[in-house]
Parts: C-alpha cells; sequence; structure tokens
C-alpha cells in the first residue's frame, strides 16, 4: 500500500492516526472527544456478539473514524452496511445530537437492530435499486439512483468497493457524491489489489487503491488524505482475502474524499 500510494502517485499527505495517551513531559494533552467516550461505551454493548469484539483490534473504529474527522453531531450514511459492525457503534454514537441513516442493501442489518437499545433513531434509507450480478465474476452491476435524503455531513463504506463493478462503482461513488453537502467527507476502506493486477478469482475481493482515487476523482470528489491505519507489511497481495492465512490479516486502503 505504501509503496503503490508513494511512488505511483508521489503523494505528499499527512498520515494520520490516532494519538496515544500520554507523551513527552511538557506536551499539551488535549482531552479526548465526548463521542470516543461514547462509541467506546458502544463496543461493549451487549448487541455486539463475540465475533464483532474479536475484529475491534484490527478494525481500529475509534482511530478509523477520528482520521474521517467523525464528530457525534453529523449526519452520517453507511452505505452497504452487511451485518452492521460498524452500525452498532456508529447508531448509538450518534443518536443524541446527530443522525445515523443505512442505504444500499441494508435491509438485513436493519430487522435485526431496530428493535434493540440505541437504534430508535436509526433511519434504513430506501431506494430504487436495481441491481444484477455477473455470475462469472461474482461482481454487481448497479443502475444509477439515488436517495431521498437531506443532505449529508458524511458517506462512510468498508470494504465493500470491490464488491461492484465499474458501472456499480461509478453509481455508488455519484449517489454518495448528491447525498453530501459540499465539504461533507466521503470514507471509503477495502482490501488492496496490486496495482495493474489483472482481475482473477483469487484477486475477485481486492482492488486497486489507485483505480479508486480515480474513480472517486472522476465522480467529482477531492482528495484530502490517505492513512495507514490498516497496511499489513506482511501481506502480499496475492491471496483470497478469505484464505486462511490472510483472513483478518489483509492490508486496506483508508481513503478520504471530500465534496467541493
Amino acid at each position: 500500500m505504501n509503496k503503490i500510494m508513494i511512488g505511483l502517485l508521489g503523494l505528499s499527505f499527512s498520515i494520520s492516526g490516532f494519538a496515544h495517551p500520554g507523551g513527552h513531559e511538557g506536551e499539551l494533552r488535549v482531552k479526548p472527544a465526548k463521542w470516543k467516550y461514547t462509541m467506546s461505551q458502544a463496543m461493549k454493548s451487549e448487541v455486539r456478539g463475540e465475533a464483532d469484539v474479536k475484529r475491534d483490534m484490527n478494525r481500529k473504529p475509534i482511530q478509523t473514524l477520528d482520521f474521517f474527522g467523525f464528530r457525534d453531531d453529523m449526519s452520517v450514511i453507511e452505505l452497504i452496511p452487511g451485518g452492521g459492525w460498524y452500525s452498532k457503534l456508529l447508531a448509538p454514537t450518534l443518536a443524541e445530537n446527530g443522525k445515523y441513516y443505512a442505504g444500499m442493501f441494508a435491509g438485513r442489518m436493519g430487522k435485526s437492530l431496530a428493535d434493540k437499545p440505541g437504534f430508535e433513531k436509526m433511519v434504513i434509507l430506501e431506494a430504487d435499486i436495481k441491481a444484477s450480478r455477473n455470475e462469472e465474476t461474482r461482481l454487481s452491476s448497479v443502475e444509477p439512483f439515488s436517495f431521498d435524503v437531506e443532505p449529508v455531513d458524511m458517506v462512510l463504506t468498508f470494504r465493500n468497493y470491490h464488491n461492484f463493478d465499474k458501472t456499480g462503482r461509478m453509481s455508488m461513488n455519484k449517489a454518495a457524491f448528491d447525498a453530501l453537502k459540499p465539504g461533507g467527507i466521503y470514507g471509503v476502506i477495502d482490501h488492496t489489489r496490486r496495482h495493474m493486477t489483472p482481475f482473477s478469482a483469487d484477486q475477485r475481493r481486492r482492488i486497486d487503491p489507485v483505480l479508486a482515487i480515480k474513480e472517486i476523482q472522476d465522480a467529482g470528489f477531492v482528495l484530502v488524505d490517505y492513512s495507514m491505519l490498516h497496511y499489513k507489511e506482511a501481506d502480499d497481495l496475492t491471496k483470497e482475502v478469505g484464505h486462511e492465512t490472510v483472513t483478518g490479516k489483509t492490508d486496506r486502503w483508508t481513503l478520504k474524499f471530500r465534496k467541493p
């Protein structure tokens, strides 16, 4: 990931991470944002199962959201929440001062969490999404669509970009762009594929970050920054992400975009 970003793009952005407590004598100590405490409490919720908790160290949700500039008074759309790993953290954290929306194939997550404490204000966005799947590549194509929602502050999607063909990715990026306020943030994370590597079954759930940057910029976004939070040097980028030797240890790119 590091070589891809620096060697191919020549990016000069600062690498952002999560500040560890403490520091050198005399340094100014900044009180953590309230949302970080709220989310740390959500991480202890009974709504989360053992499998959720086991992924905390690898996924680093508080550090990741801090990099994206998340605040608990924002309106946030999470695209394709899957089983709700991030939903179980975002919805309770945003419940008091912000707004949590789930969009794109969010029905399964909505049904499982809608009646749980802390999820009463969660909104599942209804959209007329026409999708089809290529059974050979196992990638989905999605026709252009939009969300019927007041412009939001942030759109996030975690390890989903690889699920779509180019048409599907363009439709998702445009929907995100249209849903955001000017200045709004689009945060995207996915498993890294080596640059210019041809598509194959072993690479299906990986995607080239350089390609993702180009496509998301083509949708109108400006690249703001990238983070090495999920960089895994030991991942040689050759194995399918579910392979026993790399599952839970894949290198992932973490990109932050802004709507002008």
